[in-house]
Parts: C-alpha cells; structure tokens; sequence
C-alpha cells in the first residue's frame, strides 16, 4: 500500500491549484476558517496561518495582504498580544459563513412540497434594488422578471434578516405561492433552467467531478495518510466545492434533471472528507496556535457534518 505523501493525484492536485492565476488568497483564507478554524475555537495567530498555507503557493505576503483586505471588509478582526497577531471571524462574517457552509455540509435537498416564495421589488429605489438582489442571490433567489425575486424552498429565518438589515421589510412585497398540480412539469423544468442556468453549474460540477474522482480510489487504498497531505487535499476539496455552492440556488430535487451532477459531487465530496479529515485535524492541533496556546477541540457542531462524520 502507498503512502499518502507519495500520491502523485494529491502533489498533482496542488500544482494545478498554485498554477491558477490569479490566486485569490481572501478566498482560499475564508475557506480554511470556515471549515478548519471556526468549529475550534476560531483565532489563531497569523504566523502559524502562513505556514500551513505556503505548500499551496500563497507567501507571507500574500497571505498578509489578504488578511488585511478581509479586516478591510469587515470579515476578519485581530487581537494583538505582544508582537503577534491573532485573527477570527468577525460576528457579521460568522452569520455569512453558518450560511454558506451549512449548504457544504447540510441536508442536500431538504423536502418540499410545491411552495415558492416570490418578493415583489419595484418600489426599491435602483440602488436598494440592485443591493437586495445580491444579497438574495447568495440565498438563491433569482431574478425571474423585472422586480420579481423567487425562490422555491428558501431560508425563511435568513430572508428575514437580511430584509430587516437591509431596511426593506416595508418596502417589499412578500408573496408565498403553491403549485396547484404536478410540482415538477416539464414546463416548469425548463423555466427553472433557465432562471437559474442551471447547465452553467452543471459543468462546474463536471469539472469538479473530473478533478476529485481519480483521487478517491487511490485515498481507499492508503494505510496510513499523511496528515499535511490530507489537510491540503480537505482545504482543495472544501474550497472548490464551496466556490460551486455559491452559484447553487439550493433547488428541491423535483426541480433538478434527474441525472444532475451536483448530487454525485456531494457525495464524492462526503466520501473524500470521511478519509482525510482526521489527519487534517491532527495537522491543525501540530501546526496551528491560539492567543492561549493550543487549539481547542473542535465543537460538536463538525462532528454532525455530512449527517455525521
């Protein structure tokens, strides 16, 4: 059997991501805190976070810039202690990321049963207009006419907040709706694919598949994985199928082809997570330093990720 720092799948994988031009280093950053960071304990001193991310091809420069653009931003607070500098997410950037990483590791397709809720924008001036329809598309909304956002199976909880942050709640129209026959028909389908350009994401899930399926195989055959290795392969992996999730409006099944891609990556993704994440985490406690020393123990929370890990 081969050791994991001897798989040519994973050495590959990380010189096509250090090739990638530009390298966007905020992006890669986020990623590492939401999925390795956050659920233990979330600061760690920035240091300690330029050494795990120099195998990927991002240098003390780099990483500093970035870092400085997220606190720019509003994503990313510090605490300094001595000559050192500790970083976690700040409490606007939190609500962002539970968001978006509860579709990474949550229920794929959570049940429905025809409902749709529709919001009526036309009063919104063109600025407020154009800012709630960003906002809305990370939750998935699409804009299916001129001032008409829908959504077939959205977060009612995370509508309400950003409406309230937003200070639109009155100025809206917020309609819920009920497909009266079948929930998916063919017209329906095509309408959806369209709104939403769903085989747009469909090749981004392809992609995703041609580049983490090779290495599946060749993880199962492993006795004993390398722990770098198996946390630069779960950061790749996370960070790809993250930046594909942020373009998924997060459709009921009934909605999708019946053959649709994103439900073979998702369980790629699952598998290849369940094979390296404990070596990941062992790299992270060796690698990584708080203002208090060691990185805590990860929270419960990662441990029901994918249903249960």
């Amino acid at each position: 059997m081969c050791q994991a720092t001897n798989l040519k799948c994973i050495d590959d994988l990380i010189t096509n991501f250090k090739q990638q031009r530009p390298i966007r280093g905020g992006s890669l950053i986020m990623s590492i805190y939401g999925d390795a960071i956050e659920p233990r304990g979330g600061s760690v001193w920035l240091g300690s976070l330029i050494n795990i991310l120099e195998p990927l091809g991002l240098n003390q420069r780099l990483v500093r810039t970035s870092i400085f653009r997220l606190t720019k931003d509003g994503w990313l607070s510090s605490e300094q202690v001595g000559r050192r500098s500790y970083y976690q997410i700040t409490t606007t950037g939190r609500r962002r990321f539970q968001l978006a990483f509860k579709r990474v590791y949550g229920e794929l397709h959570p049940q429905w049963q025809g409902q749709w809720d529709f919001l009526i924008t036309s009063a919104l001036d063109q600025e407020t207009r154009k800012a709630l329809k960003k906002e809305l598309g990370w939750q998935g909304f699409a804009s299916i006419s001129s001032g008409l956002l829908a959504h077939p199976n959205c977060d009612a909880k995370e509508l309400k907040t950003t409406l309230q942050e937003l200070q639109v709640s009155h100025d809206i129209v917020h309609m819920k709706s009920e497909l009266q026959d079948a929930l998916a028909t063919d017209c329906l389908k095509k309408l959806v694919n369209g709104w939403w350009d769903l085989n747009q994401l469909a090749c981004e899930y392809q992609h995703f598949l041609r580049t983490f399926t090779p290495i599946l195989p060749q993880l199962q055959a492993v006795d004993e994985l390398d722990a770098q290795s198996c946390f630069l392969l779960r950061t790749l992996l996370i960070h790809q199928y993250r930046k594909i999730l942020l373009k998924d409006p997060h459709l009921p099944q009934a909605l999708l082809p019946s053959d649709w891609a994103g439900n073979t990556a998702r369980e790629l993704c699952q598998n290849l997570y369940q094979l390296c994440y404990q070596q990941a985490e062992q790299y992270l406690s060796d690698t990584q330093e708080t203002a208090a020393g060691a990185l805590p123990d990860a929270d419960a929370s990662f441990y029901k990720r994918f249903g249960g890990i």
